[in-house]
């Protein structure tokens, strides 16, 4: 299998850049939170491993979101159901041994102190998820504030004063008492803008370089967000492991190294990461979109490139995932690229995008068979969209790009008959 070097921090925090797309009105939310923690934990002179791993839980500690309604309900101080989204974040950290050792931080970032801290957990892991707990919640209460346009000092007392409210019951007396010292002043909260927050976040990724990575562990990496975006419909589950899997198979057909199919089953993976971003419902709709809508969901794929581009070492990957959508003859989007500029790997992603979708059931249709999607990608080839090469090796192996679109083993699982 392929090496990659690839900086673990930069894709951290390219997962918090897709993770904001969820909260569309709360943008940096998990990098604020990060900061605060971190800043918590500097005050209280913790090991700077320990910080480090705080930094990243909290940056990701949202990682169970998907759907935009959860979110919203996510911006209230309390909410019933809010332990299910971490449990989710819990498991998708715990299948990448990269980040397994975060998952029971992000397992317990919402449970109140006098019921974590009798757990048998090590203490710096209580006391991890509690300060992100605390800080998450002073971010959300500082919501109201920032969108309306206000001066955040406005809401300075109220919001200490709803911490300090829940010392010792929803949160560590010890935390409690460090943040109540480090809001006091006027510049902790000025800190809580964007452009401080980002040059925080730029000092932590420069305070680390790449490293060899196999592509088993990359792509365990990469899975978790291809998890969060597929999770966001149920017409959409486990499309981008289908996706993956065909575009990887595809490009074994057509005798591609075996590097770079590693690296198209990335891009398959990670191509609709941009999704996030489109509302639960336009993702749901029975209907046709509306001219609004499809421009609305249009930008899915330049979103996904701007969350890619910032890993090096998966430049490729990001642009390959970003041109899904391009058509040979220029048709497509959103940079409306032609034949010249799109390469055999994106062409395939493409072709691999829009099979697996069709096997797939929506909202609007049922799934359809395999020569009724081999029919359609005809039609797509003869008005000049999809690259003809790349369709002939689908109808040249029609059966096998089924099963591997939808993940199933040959003769374990019953095929659908042609039509």
């Amino acid at each position: 299998m392929s090496q990659f070097q690839i900086n673990l921090h930069e894709a951290i925090y390219s997962l918090s850049d897709a993770l904001d797309l969820v909260g569309v009105t709360h943008i940096h939310h998990g990098k604020r939170v990060a900061f605060m923690a971190a800043e918590v934990g500097k005050l209280l002179q913790w090991p700077k491993a320990q910080l480090d791993d705080l930094f990243q839980a909290a940056i990701l500690h949202d990682s169970g979101v998907s759907k935009t309604a959860v979110h919203a309900k996510l911006a209230q101080l309390e909410w019933e159901l809010e332990g299910e989204h971490c449990q989710i974040g819990a498991d998708l950290l715990a299948s990448c041994a990269l980040l397994r050792g975060l998952a029971p931080v992000v397992r317990y970032h919402h449970t109140h102190w006098h019921a974590l801290e009798p757990m048998d957990l090590p203490l710096p892991v209580r006391l991890a998820a509690n300060c992100i707990y605390m800080v998450d919640r002073v971010d959300i209460l500082t919501l109201k504030y920032l969108n309306a346009g206000a001066d955040i000092l406005l809401g300075k007392d109220d919001i200490r004063q709803q911490i300090l409210a829940h010392r010792g019951d929803w949160f560590c007396p010890q935390l409690v008492d460090a943040f109540m010292e480090l809001s006091e002043s006027e510049a902790f909260w000025f800190m809580l803008e964007s452009d401080h927050v980002n040059g925080y976040v730029a000092t932590w990724l420069s305070e680390t370089t790449g490293q060899s990575m196999a592509f088993e562990d990359l792509s365990s990496l990469m899975h978790i967000f291809s998890s969060i975006v597929d999770a966001k419909s149920a017409f959409t589950k486990e499309h981008s492991d289908g996706v993956a899997s065909l575009a990887r198979f595809l490009g074994q057909q057509l005798q591609i190294s075996d590097d770079r199919c590693d690296m198209l089953e990335l891009a398959g993976l990670l191509h609709d990461i941009g999704k996030l971003r489109v509302p639960d419902e336009l993702l749901e709709k029975p209907g046709p979109l509306t001219e609004v809508e499809k421009r609305t969901m249009s930008r899915h794929s330049f979103d996904t490139y701007n969350i890619l581009c910032n890993i090096k070492g998966l430049e490729q990957v990001a642009l390959w995932a970003a041109q899904h959508h391009e058509r040979v003859n220029g048709t497509g989007y959103p940079y409306h690229t032609r034949a010249g500029g799109i390469s055999l790997e994106a062409r395939i992603v493409a072709v691999a995008d829009v099979f697996q979708a069709l096997a797939q059931a929506r909202p609007y249709r049922p799934p359809m068979r395999p020569n009724e999607i081999l029919a359609v990608l005809q039609q797509q080839v003869d008005c000049g969209k999809l690259d003809p090469q790349v369709v002939d090796c689908v109808r040249d192996n029609l059966q096998p790009c089924w099963h591997a679109a939808m993940q199933v083993r040959p003769n374990r699982e019953p095929q659908p008959q042609a039509a």
